[in-house]
């Protein structure tokens, strides 16, 4: 019998869901050649003709539920005797109020998921007491750099409880000097701002009143300071003694109220019917690798979405176990995890390689998130401990998200082979897209996923463009834009620079997000990401992608770390500099010159991409090190200026042959 449509979508269908075995492949191409072309789609035409537009599935259906329904529907009604939270630098009840299982452990905090939600209402509650509305902004600088013992637990708990009354969180980068701190504070008009009394080695708290003199004259719930206008209430996240309050802060463990038949209990629950999908609850700060920061709104639908489809890709269950590394001010790794009912571990109170290997080692954690750095330095962790003979026993660890910025191609395969993390994924976003748009699967072949940032996600879809703004061909690179639910809701109180970034299609009324980022799609889908089209190097006319330079540098010998930026030129107008973090241990008779960075170039890729200018981190009178954003991101435009000055002074010349 002829192969018909029937037999034609069963086919698909098999081959998309990655049930047939490669060797079963030549069987069936004569009967896939014999089938007759479907009516409804145009024949496919040679790679050259084949633009680059990709549409992700609509199966399953996108969630119209709050972040609050959510969680009592689905989190909480299936999972509530499921660990769901894990702190072994937090004491078991860190924030008062009654005694609690704790997951039967008596040395650190550790909750199920009813325990989460007992602290989530008490906030809930506590938070309207305090006079925070609905639509109030709250701004929070806490996390993984403070010693406060208590900044893991809160971070959480106040991001289900803001959301649950229809607050706006505004996660703040616990790197903000004081002055970029004011800006944001103003930009959202924060009225409720938690802080932790230390960040690395700045007093908060000090620094506050010596910027504002007027805190000092204030009272709790009445602050008058007219730098920060609409700042009315400071709490202090801490448990420790030895940091007096200042005259208008509260305790945090002051807001927490446990009883259960207040006002304040009903109104949660009147709030919570009240809220929409589409309702702002989250101000994520951009990174300002490249300028000021931008505060983007984000709702309901797009954070629960982009956490569920996040998970799936992932193949994430209940029986997961997250190893949470990055700064918590990024919302990923709390909800993707939390929203299939899968458990998290905080392994420190500052980015620690030793605390997340005994963590990944004591919890059997089976996920671990990051971003290159964090996962360069646990790699080194573990090797040291092979190296000195003892047993890291990982065999629970499979996979996570390699995201933030490019993942070097030699770091995925070692992170594979290493850390048994054969089911890892890499992604690729932005703040303003919810944040994943591109991830692989474990499903994917490897080259796939060690190679590329995968496929679009569900209910979305990508173009990439020409500066003309025309679809380019597939294979041919462009910038990458993305539309769907993921989009922002715009920047806030900012729409000159919305509009300036999100664009309407005249023909079909689709709203395109557009990255900066240079990109491009094979024929299969997949997305390679060749680096942001402002950090393309313009060499005599020619683009080199920094990133397939770096990616050639960490293949040699020696090299750690790799960055690539452009350097001013008056012959090409622009030349590659390459900055190179050495790989520790090193002896001297094997340490890379400037000659040799430049040969593993030149033997990996075209001569013009070699690097004419080479500077090793913590030499020469430069920096100890690359200058980077909280969430691990290089900051490429300060690497620029860095190189600008040190060219003018003749310092890194690379002398060629």
């Amino acid at each position: 019998m002829k192969p018909g449509h029937g037999q034609l979508a069963v086919l698909t269908s098999i081959l998309a869901a990655g049930h047939v075995l490669q060797a079963s492949l030549p069987f069936m191409l004569p009967i896939i050649r014999s089938l007759p072309k479907p009516r409804w789609r145009k024949p496919l035409h040679r790679k050259a003709s084949m633009m680059s537009l990709v549409q992700g599935p609509v199966h399953p259906p996108l969630d119209t539920r709050t972040l609050s329904d959510y969680f009592v529907q689905e989190i909480l009604h299936k999972h509530s005797t499921r660990p769901a939270l894990i702190c072994p630098t937090e004491k078991p009840r860190a924030h008062g109020g009654p005694p609690s299982q704790n997951l039967g452990r008596t040395s650190h905090l550790a909750w199920d998921f009813e325990e989460l939600e007992r602290h989530i209402d008490a906030a809930a509650r506590g938070l309207l007491l305090m006079g925070v509305q609905k639509g109030d902004r709250i701004a929070v600088i806490m996390g993984n750099n403070s010693d406060a013992d208590v900044a893991h637990s809160a971070y959480a708990i106040i991001q289900w409880a803001a959301a649950r009354i229809g607050a706006i969180l505004a996660t703040l980068n616990p790197s903000y000097r004081i002055h970029e701190l004011t800006e944001t504070l103003r930009l959202v008009g924060v009225k409720h701002l938690f802080v932790v009394p230390t960040l690395r080695s700045s007093n908060y708290l000090s620094m506050l009143t010596e910027r504002f003199p007027a805190l000092a004259n204030s009272t709790p719930g009445n602050i008058q300071e007219p730098a920060l206008p609409d700042l009315k209430n400071l709490v202090v996240v801490n448990n420790r003694d030895e940091h007096d309050l200042i005259k208008p802060a509260v305790d945090w463990r002051e807001v927490m109220l446990w009883r259960e038949d207040t006002q304040e209990a009903k109104l949660v629950k009147d709030i919570a019917k009240s809220l929409q999908k589409d309702d702002v609850i989250n101000v994520q700060f951009t990174s300002g690798t490249t300028g000021a920061p931008k505060g983007v709104a984000l709702t309901h639908y797009n954070l629960l979405n982009n956490s569920l489809n996040i998970g799936r890709s992932m193949r994430i269950s209940e029986q997961d176990i997250l190893c949470n590394a990055p700064p918590l001010f990024h919302f990923l790794g709390n909800l993707t995890f939390w929203s299939h009912g899968a458990s998290i571990v905080y392994p420190s109170e500052s980015f620690d390689p030793e605390a997340i290997v005994n963590a990944l080692v004591n919890e059997g954690c089976t996920a671990l998130h990051g971003v290159p750095t964090h996962f360069l330095g646990v790699l080194s962790e573990v090797e040291k401990r092979k190296h000195n003979g003892e047993n890291v026993n990982l065999e629970n660890l499979r996979t996570g998200v390699a995201a933030g910025t490019s993942v070097p191609i030699e770091l995925m395969r070692k992170l594979i082979s290493e850390m048994n993390l054969r089911d890892l994924t890499n992604a690729y976003g932005m703040t303003e897209t919810s944040p994943v748009s591109f991830q692989t699967t474990p499903s994917d072949p490897l080259l796939k996923r060690v190679e590329t940032v995968g496929k679009i996600h569900p209910h979305a879809k990508a173009k990439i463009i020409d500066p003309q703004g025309n679809i380019v061909p597939v294979g041919v690179p462009g910038e990458v834009c993305v539309s769907g639910y993921l989009v922002q809701k715009g920047y806030w109180n900012d729409d000159e620079q919305t509009q300036q970034v999100v664009h309407k299609d005249a023909e079909d009324g689709t709203m395109w997000m557009h990255s900066g980022d240079e990109g491009i799609l094979d024929e299969d889908g997949y997305l390679k990401i060749v680096g942001r089209i402002k950090d393309i190097i313009i060499r005599g006319g020619e683009n080199l992608f920094p990133v397939q330079i770096e990616n050639a540098l960490l293949s040699a010998n020696g090299v750690r770390e790799a960055a690539v930026v452009s350097v001013p030129d008056e012959h090409f107008g622009e030349v590659v500099g390459a900055w190179i973090v050495r790989r520790t241990g090193e002896g001297s008779e094997n340490r890379l010159s400037r000659s040799d960075v430049r040969k593993a170039v030149r033997e990996r890729m075209n001569p013009q991409a070699a690097p004419a200018w080479v500077w090793f981190l913590g030499e020469d009178g430069t920096q100890d090190e690359l200058p980077k954003t909280a969430s691990g991101k290089i900051m490429k435009h300060v690497l620029r200026k860095w190189s600008k000055e040190l060219a003018e002074r003749g310092v890194g010349r690379v002398r060629t042959q």
